[in-house]
């Protein structure tokens, strides 16, 4: 259940009261197997008859208790898809009148520590004491707040669209249809299958993404975007950097006027490699026999024989706030996308970024999908950035209905993806195993990170990552696990088999990428 994760959750009973400390009443319920506990203030010293504080009087609701089970396996009609809805947001209430509550009589203690009486009967260091117990009490009670914020928000958008379907009187199944897909599959983990329904005969068979089978050529449309595929303090005026983009070999250097050029990573006369060659004056220089190539591809120099009108290949190249660009497509190039350059942002100044190139045994697409995914971090990076942390009862990804950027719900972690290969993210924490609040504004210290996946050859991505902080062993905590996959993936297995709610990020670029190469003239969560 949606709502279930917005609980302040005890694994134990309730603490029994200090004889020396003014007695309190907890009220206690078993939901899901968890003991919840709210702490109801003093039983003493009330003003209504019923025995409630004026706070429980104005918050009070009755609890909706546990929401009946419906058996897995068929579709709901409309009418049980709006009462299931109905039950998330009246729990949500429920729960956030709870933490509410909570907070005003923790208020309400610390005032009566303060009180200028209970100076007569208790020490200085008696009552730093409380205070300092009741400060912590607080901090807790507003981080479940915030939660239950976050909940009801994201309970109500599902509201919006329940509303919607029931205006055709069913809830379609999962698809891939960039509108629908990402939605639906955000309302899976709150959306349990109806009892038997003669309209689930009716249906066709559930339908998901379908990412399966040997890795396939990169499409023609993937090519018309810039990428970068360098960092410009890899490129001195004197050395090279080879790149293969799309299974194509490429080289790129300095020009005189010191702006990059890329060109093809092959000599006109007897195909060799020219990056292993030298840069002369800003031209490159072939190592077999000494051709030299200006930035455009135009061969300048033939020793040794007479000058002939020869040229390579070249591409467009750009250089922008520390990256090199290049645009392999033959669409015409798009400029705007380069006035937001990741590297813009003043997190990623050079004193703080490590800086890693290197290529690696798994497609494209296989390595995006995983850095879109974190929910993944307390099971697999238990000895790097996530080493400790709890695994939460529900984890999910909340975005904008149309887009491809948001934040992990309840780590502090926001994650966007920038097509056609970037992934930025920052995660908010501040030392191993130690997660401070729930959305990286409320975290001192933060781990930024920027990631390429450059299409290089087939199943073998160029990858390279600017960020703060050792990635190599993050990396490989990752990286057996996607080679695994693509195993899989080429034996016929289907990685995209069953979507659930924190896999929307991922779903929205497989989407994305689907409408991109089905030539789509409006690609879907773009503007």
């Amino acid at each position: 259940m949606t709502a279930a994760s917005a609980l302040s959750l005890f694994p134990s009973p309730p603490p029994a009261p200090d004889p020396s400390s003014t007695p309190r009443r907890f009220s206690a319920s078993w939901r899901d197997g968890v003991r919840v506990l709210a702490v109801f203030g003093e039983d003493r010293g009330r003003g209504d008859s019923g025995g409630r504080s004026a706070w429980e009087a104005i918050l009070h609701v009755e609890d909706p208790g546990p929401r009946l089970p419906l058996p897995r396996g068929k579709f709901l009609d409309a009418n049980q898809a709006l009462e299931v809805a109905r039950f998330d947001i009246q729990y949500c209430d429920w729960r956030a009148r709870h933490d509410l509550l909570a907070i005003m009589l923790l208020h309400d203690k610390v005032v009566q520590v303060l009180n200028p009486l209970a100076r007569e009967y208790k020490s200085i260091g008696t009552m730093k004491k409380e205070l300092a117990e009741l400060q912590g009490e607080l901090a807790q009670a507003h981080q479940q707040v915030h939660i239950s914020e976050a909940r009801i928000s994201s309970a109500l958008d599902k509201l919006a669209y329940m509303e919607t379907l029931v205006n055709d009187k069913l809830i379609p199944e999962r698809n891939t249809s960039a509108t629908s897909s990402s939605e639906c599959s955000s309302l899976a983990p709150s959306v349990p299958s109806s009892s038997g329904n003669s309209m689930a005969k009716k249906q066709p068979p559930r339908r998901t993404l379908n990412v399966s089978g040997p890795v396939q050529p990169y499409h023609p449309n993937l090519k018309n975007f810039w990428y970068p595929v360098a960092f410009s303090s890899a490129l001195k005026d004197d050395t090279m950097v080879p790149v293969d983009c799309f299974e194509e070999p490429w080289v790129i250097f300095r020009g005189k006027n010191g702006r990059p050029g890329c060109v093809q990573n092959t000599c006109a006369h007897r195909a060799c490699p020219l990056h292993l060659g030298t840069v002369n004056e800003g031209r490159i220089q072939c190592p077999y026999h000494g051709w030299e190539y200006s930035t455009d591809g135009k061969c300048e120099k033939m020793p040794s024989t007479k000058m002939l009108s020869v040229r390579i290949r070249s591409l467009p190249c750009f250089e922008h706030e520390g990256m090199i660009w290049i645009w392999p497509g033959d669409a015409p190039q798009q400029l705007p996308f380069l006035l937001c350059s990741p590297l813009q942002d003043s997190r990623f100044t050079p004193s703080f970024v490590e800086q890693l190139v290197m290529e690696l045994p798994v497609e494209h697409g296989l390595l995006l999908d995983n850095l879109l995914d974190l929910a993944h971090a307390p099971f697999t990076h238990t000895s790097t950035f996530a080493k400790g942390w709890s695994v939460p009862s529900l984890v999910k990804f909340l975005t904008p209905a149309s887009g491809l950027q948001g934040y992990w719900d309840p780590y502090p972690i926001d994650m966007e993806f920038r097509p056609p290969c970037i992934v930025l993210s920052t995660i908010g924490i501040s030392k191993p195993g130690k997660l401070e609040g729930q959305s990286t504004r409320e975290c001192s210290t933060h781990l930024h990170q920027l990631h390429v996946c450059l299409p290089s050859s087939r199943g073998r991505p160029g990858y390279y990552t600017g960020y703060h902080s050792s990635v190599t062993q993050v990396l490989n905590e990752d990286l057996r696990l996607v080679v695994g996959q693509q195993d899989r993936m080429i034996n016929g297995a289907n990685i995209w088999n069953w979507p659930v709610s924190y896999d929307k990020l991922g779903v929205r670029y497989r989407q994305w990428r689907e409408e991109l190469e089905r030539g789509a003239e409006q690609l879907p969560f773009t503007r």
